[in-house]
């Protein structure tokens, strides 16, 4: 076992850029493990649902039987952090999204999918993010959603050229940005702090 101060934080391993989550919680002070199955989501204090494809990442958590442990893991509490397509899993409602398309809701609030263009409208912007100290973060936002509007029970905590990119519900976050792909792990230090806060 891990010394309680340790959390152990799984990776929705499905699809995306799970390494490099994997290794922005290492440097963040947690144990850190991919997670594809039922059983290996039981074993987790916390969950980081990367970016990729939203409607592909949706379509995997049904075929692995994920969808529904997913849900009521986070309607019981579990720490959960989504970056760009995790963002919009984690949405209760979203915009341009597939008729069929499944999210586990978590944070009150209405995501507009590829909202900042398509992958050739890739950037990267300095974002002032609450929570955070030491100064903006740099967000690298690809194919990125936005959020159209939050409900009472949700806090934006970051903004970028008028538009909500990260919010946090309780002990669920979301960024519309990728923290993972700069080497700049504070974002990730404080999902860890939230999950040993949960614990």
């Amino acid at each position: 076992m891990a010394p309680l101060s340790t959390p152990t934080i799984g990776v929705l391993a499905l699809q995306g850029d799970v390494r490099e989550h994997l290794i922005a919680l290492a440097a963040a002070d947690a144990l850190a493990r991919p997670v594809r199955r039922p059983e290996e989501l039981a074993e987790i204090d916390g969950l980081v649902i990367p970016g990729g494809e939203s409607t592909t990442m949706s379509k995997l958590a049904v075929v692995f039987g994920m969808l529904e442990p997913l849900r009521e893991r986070v309607k019981a509490g579990m720490p959960v952090y989504g970056t760009c397509a995790g963002m919009i899993m984690l949405a209760d409602k979203i915009l341009d999204g597939r008729e069929d398309q499944e999210t586990l809701g978590g944070i009150d609030m209405i995501v507009r999918r590829n909202a900042f263009g398509r992958q050739n409208e890739s950037f990267e912007a300095a974002v002032e993010m609450a929570g955070i100290e030491g100064g903006p973060v740099e967000g690298v936002f690809i194919r990125a959603p936005w959020v159209e509007s939050v409900g009472a029970a949700a806090e934006v905590v970051a903004t970028h050229d008028g538009h909500t990119v990260a919010v946090r519900q309780g002990n669920v976050l979301a960024t519309s940005f990728h923290p993972e792909l700069t080497g700049d792990h504070r974002v990730h230090a404080l999902f860890v702090d939230m999950v040993r806060a949960a614990r």
